[in-house]
């Protein structure tokens, strides 16, 4: 327990702190951004000061000096549009791509000037022009880093929230193996000594009819030291008839089920081949009508129908139990839900990986009403002549 607190509290530290590094980082893009952006403003002030210069020397000497020629040629790369006073339209940097017309080049100046304040060029009290500059293609790229840098991030965390995910799913899963093959091995043990006091039990005239009721549940507890044993490793699959299959697992439900559940049968009087493993199936069949028994209080009505379609079996088994919610269905099957107050929460979800993950199926809860009873619906893929 110690330990466990121990981690918690140094992933909130790991949180933390990945926290604030990273609005560190946000924090300071964002200063440099503004930065970046007050030295373009000073570079387009001092471009309008070089065309006053420019303007001066030519009144003056009619000579035109090298010094604002330079400072106005050395942009290269911001965006502007000057608008003399007669209304006149000069653009440089500004790749106009056949647009060279008064009405793009109006409304490209407004959405600079929203980006940056114009600025006018001013000389013996007269407006010479006006100067609209937009950010140069550096700035808006450095715009933009920030929010690269948060998607980053979040593909990043994602990433350690999907490998931490699997890495428990790995891990709950070695657990419930060891577990499952445990327990097989433990029932294994008591089972072979049952097994010879059944020998002795024949011996000593008992009445046949025990022995024969003894055996039954013996081999009952074979198949399910068996299908422990299975879980973990990759079933054999053969062609099963499926219709004998499920009307001997329901026939050994029917026996040892209460007199108050009644069960409605519906199966094909044909066989029906599948690939399947027969002892991972029945085990899912079990698992369905002991829930739906279960559901109703071990009082009611189990329906099981199977049918086919073009290309699967679909095996379908409804109860007139409590029902589940629809948000529910899809949690049902997984690991540890359960709404009894005894048990795992393990029979839905070895069922949902016998049927999908073993026999590359499907399993879902079909309809559901609350206080009225569910349906959940097997598809399996059935052999057919093309497939064989």
């Amino acid at each position: 327990m110690k330990l466990s607190s121990n981690r918690s509290v140094l992933n909130w530290v790991l949180i933390l702190v990945s926290f604030f590094i990273v609005s560190l980082i946000l924090w300071n893009t964002y200063r440099f951004f503004q930065k970046f952006k007050d030295e373009e403003r000073v570079k387009m002030e001092n471009f309008s000061e070089a065309q006053i210069e420019l303007t001066k020397t030519q009144d003056i000497n009619g000579n035109i000096s090298d010094l604002p020629l330079k400072i106005i040629q050395s942009n290269t790369t911001t965006p502007m549009i000057i608008i003399d006073s007669k209304g006149d339209f000069q653009t440089k940097n500004i790749d106009l791509k056949g647009k060279n017309s008064e009405e793009y080049l109006k409304q490209l100046s407004q959405k600079f000037a929203k980006e940056n304040p114009p600025l006018q060029v001013v000389y013996d009290g007269e407006v010479l022009s006006t100067l609209y500059y937009g950010n140069s293609i550096l700035l808006n790229k450095l715009k933009y880093y920030p929010l690269a840098l948060v998607l980053i991030i979040l593909l990043f965390v994602g990433l350690i929230y999907f490998f931490y995910r699997s890495s428990r799913t790995a891990s709950q899963n070695k657990l419930w193996t060891a577990m499952a093959k445990e327990t097989a091995h433990q029932i294994g043990t008591p089972l072979s000594s049952l097994i010879g006091w059944t020998e002795l039990l024949k011996n000593e005239n008992v009445n046949p009819t025990y022995v024969d009721e003894i055996n039954n549940d013996i081999q009952r507890l074979e198949t399910i030291t068996e299908r422990f044993s299975k879980i973990g490793s990759v079933p054999q699959l053969s062609a099963v008839d499926i219709v004998s299959a499920t009307k001997t697992s329901i026939q050994y439900l029917q026996s040892r089920s209460s007199q108050l559940v009644r069960f409605d049968i519906k199966l094909p009087s044909t066989p029906i081949m599948v690939n399947l493993n027969a002892e991972l199936y029945n085990w899912t069949i079990e698992n369905l009508v002991k829930n739906g028994i279960d559901a109703m209080k071990g009082k009611g009505q189990i329906n099981l129908e199977l049918y086919t379609n073009i290309q699967d079996v679909i095996i379908e088994i409804s109860d007139h139990g409590s029902g589940i919610a629809k948000k529910d269905f899809k949690a049902i099957f997984e690991t540890g839900y359960t709404t009894k107050k005894r048990g795992w929460g393990l029979g839905l979800s070895l069922a949902k990986r016998i049927v999908e993950q073993y026999h590359n199926g499907k399993i879902k809860v079909l309809s559901s009403e609350i206080d009225k009873g569910s349906t959940l619906q097997i598809a399996l893929k059935k052999i057919t002549n093309n497939s064989q």
